[in-house]
């Protein structure tokens, strides 16, 4: 008995096990899509995991994914389409995890106005943020109606899509978001519509993934980081009203309309299986990079993409 004492005194007088520390970097402000994270944060399953997550917003989106292969960061939130763009460049990143399994991107339009199918685009003016991807986007929508980029006049409006669309300074805007400017645009009292891209001859494709240096990352810690997440992710399918409680409760700014819209509009395309890697998604939008010029040689997907859980 004695000996069970001096145990449980022993147990209960050892110091805790410190948590390991990781830094994630955004791609852009706190919105619904990083919901997840968020959600594993506040409820503490991060700390379940043994881990201690600094979560930080860039003020550059073009940032995040350089600093982490500079070994500034452990983790960046960032997006399919251009980590095969900069892995042919040389940056030393890999995806490890998934956050958003399908495209939000879209080609949107005014509803009421003069663009009910993307062959109306002949001769019209469209918007965009990024040139690249969004430009080689454009070329298979096109293309599945006849037309090339010949045929419109792109335009760079940064990132005021929504403003750029409702004000009639273009047609139609390619890299806005489904669940974020189509809101936007209702709330503003000009209904839009959109022509999903993966209904318009592009590949589907991992919107929002995690990437890691990966001569510098710990499997271990990233695996746990996912782990959590995906649990969250299942709080947030089971509880979808309390999770926006938890979520819009970090910030003021977060609890308004666009944020709550957009919450319930995100929801379905949160990635059930953060780690699970799509070989097949990843060797598809490779070769789509290639054909359209963007990158030189296919890369195989084990260069690009990993799953940290694997054996």
């Amino acid at each position: 008995m004695r000996i069970l004492v001096l145990f449980l005194t022993i147990l209960m007088s050892a110091p805790a096990m410190a948590a390991d520390k990781m830094t994630l970097l955004l791609d852009w402000y706190v919105n619904p899509d990083h919901g997840p994270v968020i959600v594993a944060q506040e409820l503490g399953y991060f700390a379940d995991a043994g881990l201690e997550v600094e979560v930080i917003a860039p003020a550059d989106p073009s940032a995040p994914p350089k600093m982490v292969a500079a070994g500034k960061a452990d983790l960046a939130i960032a997006y399919q389409p251009q980590i095969h763009l900069q892995v042919a460049e040389g940056l030393p990143l890999k995806r490890v995890g998934t956050l958003i399994a399908s495209p939000l991107n879209c080609l949107m339009v005014r509803d009421d106005g003069p663009i009910k199918t993307i062959a109306d685009l002949k001769g019209r003016k469209v918007g965009y943020s990024v040139a690249g991807v969004e430009e080689a986007l454009m070329v298979a929508m096109l293309a599945r109606h006849g037309l090339t980029l010949d045929d419109v006049e792109m335009i760079n409006v940064n990132w005021s899509l929504s403003p750029s669309v409702m004000s009639g300074q273009v047609d139609a805007v390619i890299g806005a978001y489904r669940n974020v400017e189509l809101n936007q645009m209702e709330i503003e009292g000009v209904k839009g519509r959109c022509f999903f891209i993966e209904e318009e001859g592009t590949p589907t494709y991992d919107e929002l993934i995690y990437v890691a240096n990966p001569e510098l990352m710990d499997t271990d810690m990233i695996a746990r980081f996912l782990e959590a997440t995906e649990r969250a992710t299942q709080y947030i399918i089971n509880h979808p009203e309390e999770s926006f409680r938890i979520y819009s409760g970090t910030a003021k700014e977060l609890q308004d309309e666009l944020n709550e819209r957009a919450w319930f509009d995100t929801i379905p395309r949160f990635a059930l299986r953060p780690a699970a890697l799509d070989h097949r998604r990843y060797q598809r939008f490779e070769a789509f990079l290639k054909d359209a010029g963007l990158i030189e040689t296919i890369k195989p997907v084990s260069d690009i993409a990993i799953d940290v859980t694997a054996p």
